[in-house]
């Protein structure tokens, strides 16, 4: 039996670049791999849950504007604290192989693996090429993406990139083995709405006047879940209420596979995670892009989905109340169109992504799996 590897991931603080990296960990863990996560202050409130040997920090900073000479040389001094004590974790573990999941906080890790002549792996989780992933792609052992079609990754990277699909967590895996919940005559309409970091608080606003719009017929039938901002749960829960509707407002849903399993229609941002689980999952969803977002990926991840037929893609600047209402009750009117949608985003889903990219992993390590 050979000897199991010691394998780093660095990721990011935000759900998108956790998310993938948690669902390679739990995947290297059942292969017997030692697993260390590197990430940067942010990603200490995921540590305890994180499937790793030991979670690691290192500072890490988003690069300031060229306008601002004083924030650019404090943010290139923080990289370079970064790359010290990236260097100094890397030369003590001593991992086979670095993977990194984008955001800047992987620079520092990456950068460290390259002056020590470890090799590493990106993964793209978004359609288009991130600029932290931009910074060192030419530089990796490879590059996986999560999309057929990534923008940025052609000319002399395209050799070197194998499309794997986005790992998703275990519990998402679970979660999609419920079949699509068909929506009753008079039934309940269970909808679901999340935003994330960047995107409850437009929703609290946008939603709840949206959905006093409806039709009483409608409003009776609805079971909302709704994540709003702490400072925000308030507010969003008497206007449901006062609008006559069965609401759970909280800021954080620990259960959210399973709460989107339930759901006959979703509404959130495109992150490339979430579009990641609502494809593997299985459930139609109205997709609100981040508008003004680095390189427009949200837009180019929901886009991606709604060409599939899974989804509705809706531009913030239009997404009115009364533009919202007018797409529920035509979909809530027409349930065949939910159930269509279900069946189109399952068709994207990539479940085996995460037993593709471990496979990568193995493979850059040298170490290729029996």
């Amino acid at each position: 039996m050979r000897e199991p590897l010691s394998i780093m991931l660095a990721a990011g603080g935000t759900g998108g670049h956790l998310f993938p990296a948690f669902a390679l960990a739990e995947e290297l863990g059942r292969r017997g791999h030692a697993v260390d996560l590197v990430t940067d202050m942010r990603g200490d409130r995921y540590g305890t849950g994180f499937p790793a040997r030991e979670v690691h920090q290192v500072p890490a900073a988003t690069p300031g504007s060229k306008k601002n000479p004083v924030a650019l040389g404090r943010a290139a001094v923080t990289l370079a604290r970064g790359v010290l004590g990236a260097r100094k974790l890397l030369r003590t573990l001593r991992p086979a192989v670095v993977i990194g999941f984008g955001g800047y906080p992987t620079l520092p890790p990456l950068i460290a693996a390259r002056l020590l002549g470890i090799p590493f792996v990106i993964h793209e989780q978004n359609a288009v090429l991130g600029r932290a992933n931009r910074a060192l792609a030419s530089r990796a052992a490879a590059i996986a993406a999560s999309f057929r079609k990534t923008k940025g990754l052609d000319g002399g990277l395209a050799d070197k990139t194998r499309f794997t699909g986005n790992p998703i967590r275990d519990a998402v895996i679970d979660a999609a083995k419920s079949p699509y919940p068909q929506i009753a005559a008079g039934g309940p309409l269970r909808l679901l709405v999340f935003g994330g970091s960047q995107g409850a608080r437009f929703f609290s606003d946008a939603v709840p006047p949206a959905l006093a719009l409806l039709p009483q017929s409608l409003r009776g039938r609805l079971k909302l879940v709704q994540q709003a901002r702490p400072e925000d749960v308030d507010r969003v829960r008497s206007a449901f209420a006062a609008a006559g509707i069965d609401a759970e407002i909280a800021p954080f849903f620990k259960d959210l596979p399973r709460i989107m399993a339930e759901s006959h229609l979703i509404i959130g941002r495109a992150g490339a995670s979430s579009v990641a689980e609502l494809a593997v999952i299985g459930r139609p969803s109205i997709l609100v892009p981040l508008p003004h977002s680095l390189d427009s990926d949200q837009l180019e991840n929901a886009t991606s989905l709604a060409e599939s037929g899974g989804s509705w893609c809706i531009e913030q600047k239009d997404l009115t109340p009364a533009h919202l209402a007018k797409e529920l009750e035509r979909l809530f009117d027409h349930p065949e169109r939910l159930t269509a949608a279900a069946a189109g985003a399952k068709a994207q889903g990539q479940s085996g992504a995460v037993a593709l990219l471990a496979d990568l992993v193995e493979e850059v390590s040298g170490r290729t799996r029996a």
